[in-house]
């Protein structure tokens, strides 16, 4: 019988292409991610670079640029009014911040425990912050008006004096500190909101057999768990709060014989921004503004740490 010769099954041979690389292979992600990361290039980084070169350089905007140095840095530190306008921003902040995180805070309680209507009053307490801020502070110049405001003739129905809100150095903060308390707690009691649903109910029903009443249980059950969310709102609240500009602007346009950007009588009105602003586009010097607008960038990360090591100190 003849023998039947089996051949060797066929070894198959090393692919002699070499794999594509990462950036190859997924090139068409790149590519549809790539239109943000551009934009975002040409508006946000390089504006933030040329600003920092611009700083040590005198600039007018049209003719060419000078080299200054340190010299705009050092008269930053030595500026009275730019000092001025770190204590009404941290004042107006202080004024507006405490009293709207408080607010939001019962606010977002109240929202959490009612049964009806609720989305109604989610949407509610949110449209002050999608309203118009020019619109606000017209509303506001209106409703703490000296002569024809709400306010004063409240305070006159109930025999007290009137007060001259946007000409007295305290009642400018106060109403500043105002119209942004009103436009932020909305948006704050939502996010509190968001965290007082995050705690499991099964907490609050172990507290309450435990003979714990509402207060103590907000202190040493609510409280703690929002610590996180409190962070969040405190920081954020510090980072819009130190930029405030279109509130004293518009209140101070509509409401004085001043200058737009003086900040009202004593600049008592003139924030930060209020007076990057004037310097940079007022005055056309664009060196000493971008000088102006990283001392501004330097206050709001310093509060924005304090703000968050205190809390965090507590939480530990």
């Amino acid at each position: 019988m003849a023998v039947l010769e089996q051949t060797p099954p066929a070894v198959a041979q090393p692919s002699t292409t070499k794999p594509r690389s990462g950036f190859r292979k997924y090139w068409h992600l790149y590519a549809a991610i790539s239109p943000f990361y551009l934009i975002f290039l040409a508006f946000g980084l390089f504006p933030v670079g040329f600003s920092l070169y611009l700083s040590f350089h005198r600039w007018d905007g049209l003719g060419s640029m000078e080299w200054a140095g340190l010299s705009q840095c050092q008269y930053l530190l030595s500026d009275s009014d730019f000092w001025n306008s770190i204590g009404n921003t941290i004042i107006i902040w202080a004024l507006a911040t405490f009293p709207m995180i408080f607010l939001a805070m019962v606010t977002a309680v109240m929202l959490n425990s009612a049964v009806r209507f609720k989305g109604l009053y989610r949407v509610a307490y949110f449209l002050p912050n999608v309203t118009s801020v020019v619109a606000i502070a017209i509303v506001f110049g209106s409703i703490f008006s000296t002569n024809n405001g709400v306010v004063n003739a409240v305070l006159h129905g109930v025999g007290l004096d009137q007060v001259a809100w946007l000409n007295t150095p305290w009642g400018i903060k106060v109403t500043i500190a105002a119209l942004m308390t009103w436009q932020w707690t909305g948006y704050n009691a939502i996010i509190f909101l968001a965290g007082l649903q995050t705690i499991p109910s099964d907490l609050y029903e172990a507290a309450r057999m435990d003979g714990a009443g509402p207060i103590q249980t907000f202190f040493r059950i609510t409280l703690p768990l929002l610590r996180p969310t409190l962070l969040f709102v405190l920081v954020v609240s510090t980072v819009t709060g130190l930029q405030s500009f279109s509130e004293p602007q518009v209140l101070l346009q509509t409401s004085s014989n001043d200058s737009t950007f003086a900040g009202g009588p004593g600049h008592s009105g003139q924030t930060m921004v209020l007076y990057f602003f004037q310097q940079t586009f007022d005055n056309n010097d664009f060196g000493y503004g971008a000088a102006v607008a990283w001392g501004i960038f330097l206050v709001v990360v310093l509060f924005s740490i304090i703000n968050w090591r205190l809390v965090q100190r507590r939480g530990d």
